[in-house]
């Protein structure tokens, strides 16, 4: 590189090539998004897209500049075309989706291994692609991906059930041919606004049905079925996993699983989240990080081995897709892949600078092929990251480090400082000097390179910190977007962190290696990967104990959101320009990162009404008041009914999705009726999420799940209020009345449905009653408290055991809302509840049926809404 070429990098002066793909990619993108909502017949997009071509046609030698706007609003209409071409998802036949147990005949596509089930039992999951189904005496023909979970005792574990010990397990593995009866049904959505789209992330992994079934009742049949190279890496694939978990204890082993080979099936709920708060989730899943530098290894190793840049390439390509074909965690890490390649090709290619464009026509590609990869949180996450290192990353290093560690060359060399900017010909005289006077000590010979070593050191200490910061400030969009999470911790965490995963990935697969040949061998390199991986836990644990780690934010507005997004390519689009004009792209990519985590939306509420949404929770309760004058109250949050163990958190996965896709990000209140998992389960993530000031509830057996929700609650500063029946007071606009439990109430030693916290809110003429899971008895309590109320939650999912016509005759509500879980075992709500509540006149909403539903409340009028999905 000539002086020239230097001084301009160093200055900023030289502006950048243009980058036609990168930005038709994104023409492509914004009409894909715009097509998506708003459906048009793909005539229309067609003949926009050939008015576009013409015109660019007749303006490319008149007026250049209109004809490449042209062009990207001809790339607009293409990805506004693609999308409307998609074909429609064919979904299998709903007779077969019963609550009835079918006869299955399939074949595994995705062996899994054993998992602990609940309950003292064992689970092992199997992804299948069905060949029969027999149902009420027929065989259908049916080829569907099912994911499945089969349930059995551990082996020698005896039960009151079934004295007989459980037999010996066996692994199912890929190809087998199994016959069993399971439950089969369709995947289902949460129907709240805001809710992760379960159905399509599971269609991406080609499954379209879940179901259940005993370990015990599967027939392994005979013959294969399947690919015998997808055998052959299957077997890898476990043998690999095998070997982990044989040079390492398991939880080490767990991690290491997860972060080299993808199998997060031994990760805890509690292990993820604490890689959440500290902004490191990246090191815990393979990602383009964790391929980066197992790349970065082969290559450097390479061309220390004397290879040419071409072979080297060459080689670390082929490498990085039988990787990629070894762990085969889908999608991700095959954009991961096609990124490397390309950014390896523009440096083969001696073009830096158009590695954007490289990069552009490398998404472009991908969303031709597929445009509903668009949509797809890790795509977006994958190319966003590129696009920030290469964009943005790069050129600031060019303008800072990277000139000075240049200087860092040739150091004994005078004649070379003539060929260097005069501030690096500088630098080196200085360093000179220093080494000069370090050569006391140290004596010249070792002074010099000794200092430079240590500016290398520094160097890649500034780089790593310049890079995260950028990452931290230019993914604020998509991690507030689908996590809402702004990792404040970030940034020191990921400097501790990803040294280490650089030390962590190639010590894994050395020793992963050796132990093919020796595990003695193997130890050396085994123990340094296990001082690096405690190194990555500690660091995450200690960030995560930080309360400023755990920021959540509630989903951007969508002007804000544009507004990111244009501060981003703001600033790719002045990175390489004047040094005035980069520090003000660099600005306004840091305001729009600060807003975001800082400056909460506006709630989206109605003032002066009473607002009452029932979420959908499934079989369970939670719901959502919001006073005329704003004030919120959250009653309960969901939950697994009795207890069951789970990776599933209804109230950081579905209460609080909802929340923050309504703007909310701080609760006035939350009640907690009664201490029943199904309405206490998601309570701990509702007040870590949103810090509401006051947690109101009744009496509550000392259980361990209530200890500890109220040691949270002390920790957090929550005023914890206990209410029994005749407490009366005013919150916001709205009167409280308690009419359950009495103040004299018996506890036993667990929680009981009667234990209900039943609550009145009245605004103005208009009244409801919330009545927890109450039964009978406590029913004709308080039908005697003049409980008249426009609204009634109906208690217990509406079980017999309530909504009585005592209660109904004393309320004479007009509208009801019924919390449930679509096609749950408990046959709720009952048909005789339903009967009932007609004969009263009452007009039903349930929320397995109609979603999320809300009711507003005038003090005059009662008005129903089903929630607006999006």
């Amino acid at each position: 590189m000539s002086t020239t070429d230097i001084s301009e990098i160093g200055s900023g002066a030289r502006p950048g090539p243009r980058q036609p793909l990168l930005y038709a990619a994104f023409a492509f993108s914004a009409g894909a998004t715009v097509s998506a909502h708003a459906w048009r017949p793909p005539s229309w997009w067609l003949i926009a897209i050939l008015v576009c071509c013409a015109a660019a046609a007749y303006l490319v030698k008149r007026r250049p500049r209109t004809a490449t706007l042209v062009v990207l609003a001809a790339w607009f209409w293409l990805g506004g075309l693609c999308i409307q071409l998609r074909q429609p998802t064919v979904l299998p036949d709903v007779a077969l989706f019963t609550e009835d147990d079918v006869l299955v005949t399939a074949h595994v596509v995705r062996a899994g291994n054993f998992r602990d089930g609940g309950f003292g039992g064992i689970r092992q999951t199997l992804d299948v692609v069905t060949e029969k189904i027999s149902t009420a005496g027929q065989t259908i023909n049916v080829i569907v991906g099912a994911r499945l979970s089969f349930y059995g005792k551990k082996p020698g574990v005896v039960s009151a059930a079934s004295p007989d010990p459980a037999p010996t397990l066996r692994l199912f593995h890929y190809g087998e041919r199994l016959k069993f009866p399971a439950k089969l049904r369709l995947p289902r959505n949460y129907r709240n606004p805001g809710e992760f789209d379960y159905h399509a992330y599971l269609a991406e992994q080609g499954i379209a049905a879940l179901g259940s079934g005993k370990l015990s009742d599967v027939e392994v049949l005979p013959g294969f079925s399947g690919s015998r190279w997808e055998l052959w890496r299957t077997r890898l694939h476990q043998s690999v996993i095998n070997k982990v978990h044989a040079l390492w204890p398991s939880a080490q082993a767990a991690l290491m699983d997860a972060i080299v080979i993808g199998e997060d099936a031994f990760i805890e709920r509690d292990t993820r989240a604490a890689f959440q708060r500290s902004g490191t989730y990246h090191v815990l899943v393979v990602s383009g990080m964790n391929l980066s530098i197992l790349a970065f290894v082969v290559f450097w190793t390479l061309h220390r081995l004397r290879a040419s840049d071409l072979v080297a390439g060459l080689i670390t390509v082929l490498l990085s897709v039988g990787y990629a074909i070894l762990i085969d965690v889908g999608p991700p890490i095959w954009r991961a892949v096609l990124m490397l390649t390309v950014c390896l090709g523009a440096r083969l290619l001696y073009r830096q600078r158009s590695m954007l464009n490289a990069i552009g026509g490398a998404a472009l590609g991908l969303l031709i092929l597929d445009p509903e990869v668009l949509f797809s949180p890790s795509f977006q996450l994958t190319f966003l990251a590129v696009v920030i290192i290469g964009g943005i990353g790069l050129p600031l290093l060019e303008r800072t480090s990277e000139p000075y560690r240049r200087g860092l060359r040739y150091l004994n060399s005078t004649g070379y400082d003539v060929s260097l900017p005069p501030r690096i010909a500088q630098f080196r005289l200085d360093l000179r000097m220093v080494a000069g006077r370090l050569a006391k000590f140290l004596g010249y010979r070792f002074s010099l390179p000794a200092l430079a070593a240590t500016l290398r050191a520094g160097f890649a200490l500034f780089d790593l910190l310049t890079i995260s910061t950028l990452m931290q400030v230019g993914l604020a969009l998509p991690m507030g977007w689908y996590f809402h999470r702004v990792t404040v911790m970030g940034l020191p965490a990921n400097i501790l962190s990803i040294p280490l995963t650089e030390l962590l990935m190639p010590a894994v697969v050395l020793a992963i290696g050796l132990g093919y040949v020796s595990i003695t061998l193997a130890k050396v390199p085994a123990f340094i990967a296990g001082l690096a991986l405690q190194g990555i836990t500690g660091t995450v644990h200690w960030m995560g104990t930080f309360s400023a780690a755990d920021l959540r934010v509630p989903t951007p507005a969508l002007a804000v959101a544009a507004a990111a997004g244009a501060a981003l390519l703001v600033a790719v689009a002045l990175a390489r320009r004047r040094t005035l004009f980069f520090a003000t792209g660099m600005a306004i990519l840091g305001a729009s990162a600060f807003w975001i985590a800082r400056i909460p939306p506006k709630p989206q509420v109605i003032s002066g009404v009473l607002e009452v949404t029932a979420i959908d929770v499934g079989q369970a309760d939670s719901t959502l008041l919001v006073t005329p004058n704003g004030s919120t109250i959250l009653v309960d949050a969901g939950g697994p009914l009795g207890g069951m163990r789970s990776e599933f958190d209804t109230g950081e996965d579905v209460v609080s999705p909802y929340l923050w896709a309504r703007g909310i990000s701080r609760l006035d209140a939350v009640v907690l009726t009664h201490g029943h998992s199904d309405h206490m389960g998601g309570m701990r993530a509702v007040l870590a999420n949103f810090k509401p000031r006051e947690l109101w509830m009744g009496p509550n057996p000392p259980t361990h799940a209530f200890l500890e929700l109220l040691e949270q609650a002390k920790e957090q500063s929550i005023t914890v209020i206990q209410h029994f029946s005749g407490d009366e007071f005013r919150f916001g606009d709205v009167s409280v009345q308690v009419l359950s439990p009495p103040r004299d109430w018996e506890l036993a030693q667990q929680p009981r449905n009667n234990d209900s916290l039943v609550l009145r809110f009245v605004y103005i003429d208009t009244a409801v009653l919330m009545e927890g899971d109450a039964e009978k008895t406590v029913e004709r309590e308080v039908a005697l408290q003049n409980p008249r109320a426009d609204l009634l939650k109906v208690a217990h999912n509406g079980s017999l055991t309530s909504t009585t016509p005592e209660l109904l005759a004393a309320v004479q509500p007009r509208w009801a809302i019924i919390s449930v879980g679509a096609n749950n075992s408990f046959g709720h709500p009952r048909p005789e509840i339903l009967e009932r509540l007609a004969q009263a006149g009452t007009a039903v909403y349930r929320t397995d049926l109609n979603g999320a539903v809300s009711f507003y409340l005038d003090g005059q009028h009662v008005i129903p809404r089903p929630a607006a999905l999006h």
